[in-house]
């Protein structure tokens, strides 16, 4: 079995900072790819940066030199440092991570932390 455990969210005013965390454990043999996705009130979920096992990392437009995710592949963790935050990156953001075990490979995701971001 499997599970990703994020933590890291909660309330800052526009400008400020926060950093994710989502951590897997269980059973793992690699992971590949590791996401992070955020769903806002009435809308889709979007991915919002995504990092390769090789350490390649994409940015959704919106984010772009605000966001930057990285990985520790030793703790099985991704990070998403999250600075110049402004109300509109208000969601619940979710992480998702491609994992290997003895029996399968699969998308597994977190629970979700609800970031809110307002004066």
């Amino acid at each position: 079995q499997v599970q990703l455990v994020e933590s890291g969210g909660g309330l800052v005013q526009p400008g400020g900072s926060l950093r994710l965390s989502c951590a897997a454990s269980g059973s793992i043999l690699s992971i590949n790819a590791m996401d992070w996705y955020r769903q806002a009130p009435g809308k889709q979920r979007e991915l919002v940066a995504g990092i390769t096992s090789g350490g390649s990392a994409n940015y959704a437009d919106s984010v772009k030199g605000r966001f930057t995710i990285s990985r520790d592949n030793a703790k099985n963790t991704v990070y998403l440092q999250m600075n110049s935050l402004k109300p509109e990156d208000t969601a619940v953001y979710y992480c998702r991570q491609t994992i290997t075990t003895m029996y399968s490979r699969n998308m597994y995701w977190g629970q979700g932390t609800q970031v809110t971001v307002s004066s």
